[in-house]
């Protein structure tokens, strides 16, 4: 097909970097927030959470401001794990049965994990947190979608995507359900934290280089928070939605992040400005809650970090932060108590379940979220959310740092504007651990690699100009080069100019109809090609 009419070019994407920048191979740790915000970390604008060890780490290396994800946590996981399109694993949605191949909810035998290659080749491996791909959580289910089944020689962590963060709902020690915790001062996030660092504890005396895959379940619902931290963001946000949209918009702009002639996303149209809205004090306290969970899994990964360096491996050590989608905007229901939500606390107290402004939340006796209004101020300047395939779905911000080959230019850390997905991770793990990427695994024939190696973006250079697609209950996006083809479910194409209005407020599809056939030509192939079905 010709491209010309995109003002693209037709290159192809190039072969995987030679990996062969340093001596030895690296130490490779990744980090994964859930629902995390683009716009909620100090490096990337927030100007009221305390994020500083991944502000460190950000001056420390380099930070994409075009990063991608899937736009919602399974399909994330699933795209970042096996360097393939989410429906190409079978968890194109969650981990649901669909009963269509690309639709299964478990990861399937046609990939390959990071850990499974790198272990392979001799590396340790070990996970930490959310696994969040099988449908399988019951002893009574077959086990083959597990960490350990997928590569993991350690796994400390829950299968389900969600839960309390005081008694979490399936949490396993390697391939066994630890049952009641015993711990009363148990909070999931430092346990993660603990758990990590004790994992490169034991590594340190191996030769063999470590790939350890860290995934938070915070700042995801229900706001669960640590009363010290809670009770420090007492007030901080009484100034509400719309001037903390503003001032992140400016902060964000004055950093770098964004460009300033990019239009700052109307506020959604179902949120009234702060000054009229009712249930204020309420509001106030689940953005306090929220902000106190980003708090404390910036701390944990400021523990994990400690770790690596008194292990003498900082060096030599590969560290990308990014968050599975952007934040979400879930109003939580009472009637969803059957969904991990427990009818009594750890301390024997009931639960109340759902977003009732009588209960003021972050204890463990409530199960909240902070809903669309403080979604929107996290995904600033970007509109809608997670599961969206407009920016503030699926825009997240990456962090890399590698001190034998990233030496920051500038003393706040590099930006780079390069275009990359979750599909990237396994391509640059590979390239960098000098791994070949094969066709068949384990007595499988895997499908072939989709993602590109970023490395060379790691280097100050440029990244192989393709096509990026995205699609998510019939939302559906692709991203070439400076223009985005977007649509709601049921919804008409859209067409956005990248370079000039990046939060997608001026829609140019009538005035480009060349460009947008021509990307929903490319895109129906993709969907073909990977086997995205129709959201009825």
């Amino acid at each position: 097909m010709c491209l010309a009419i995109l003002g693209l070019g037709g290159d192809a994407p190039a072969e995987p970097a030679t990996g062969a920048v340093t001596k030895e191979r690296p130490n490779i740790l990744l980090i994964v927030a859930d629902d995390l915000g683009y716009s909620d970390l100090g490096c990337y604008g927030a100007e009221v959470i305390m994020t500083p060890n991944l502000n460190r780490l950000a001056t420390e290396g380099l930070r994409f401001t075009q990063f991608y994800s899937a736009g919602r946590g399974c399909p994330t996981r699933a795209a970042l794990l096996t360097g393939l399109y989410a429906h190409q694993t079978g968890v194109g949605h969650t981990t649901i049965d669909f009963g269509l191949a690309g639709y299964r909810g478990n990861l399937n035998r046609q990939c390959a994990t990071i850990a499974q290659l790198l272990g392979a080749a001799g590396y340790q491996t070990a996970m930490v947190g959310k696994w969040h791909l099988t449908r399988h959580v019951g002893r009574q289910g077959p086990d083959h979608t597990w960490p350990r089944q997928r590569g993991f020689d350690d796994f400390y962590g829950t299968l389900l995507g969600a839960g309390s963060y005081f008694d979490p709902v399936t949490l396993m020690r390697e391939n066994e359900f630890v049952g009641q915790i015993e711990n009363a001062d148990f909070y999931y996030t430092e346990a993660i934290g603990e758990q990590a660092a004790a994992m490169l504890d034991r590594a340190k005396d191996i030769a063999a280089p470590f790939f350890l895959y860290v995934a938070f379940t915070a700042p995801h619902w229900p706001l669960h928070a640590r009363k010290n931290i809670l009770d420090s963001y007492a007030g901080r946000f009484y100034m509400g939605w719309d001037e903390l949209r503003a001032k992140r918009h400016q902060r964000m702009i004055d950093m770098g992040i964004v460009h300033r002639y990019w239009k700052l996303a109307p506020r959604d149209r179902r949120v009234l400005p702060w000054t009229e809205a009712p249930l204020r004090a309420w509001h106030q306290r689940r953005m306090e809650a929220y902000a106190a969970q980003v708090d404390s899994m910036d701390r944990a990964v400021g523990a994990i970090l400690e770790k690596v360096n008194q292990i003498g491996r900082a060096e030599s050590t590969l560290v990308m932060f990014l968050s599975d989608n952007g934040a979400g905007a879930e109003e939580i229901l009472a009637d969803w108590r059957g969904l991990h939500i427990p009818k009594k606390t750890t301390r024997g107290l009931a639960v109340s379940a759902g977003n009732d402004p009588q209960t003021m939340p972050g204890g463990e006796e409530t199960y909240q979220s902070y809903g669309v209004p403080w979604a929107n101020v996290s995904n600033t300047p970007f509109r809608l959310y997670k599961s969206y395939c407009h920016e503030g779905g699926i825009a997240v911000p990456l962090i890399v740092r590698w001190p034998e080959v990233i030496q920051p230019s500038l003393a706040t850390g590099d930006l780079t504007r390069e275009i990359g997905h979750a599909i990237d991770i396994m391509a640059t793990c590979c390239d960098v651990a000098g791994v070949a990427y094969p066709s068949i695994h384990a007595g499988y024939r895997i499908k072939p690699l989709e993602g590109v190696s970023l490395l060379p973006a790691f280097l100050g250079k440029e990244l192989p100009m393709r096509p990026i697609f995205f699609e998510h209950e019939g939302n559906r996006a692709i991203r070439y080069g400076r223009w985005k083809l977007v649509a709601t479910a049921g919804g008409s194409w859209e067409l956005y100019d990248m370079n000039a209005d990046r939060t997608e407020n001026f829609n140019r599809a009538e005035r480009e109809p060349g460009v947008v056939g021509k990307m929903a030509s490319l895109y129906d192939e993709w969907a073909a090609r990977v086997g995205v079905a129709p959201w009825q």
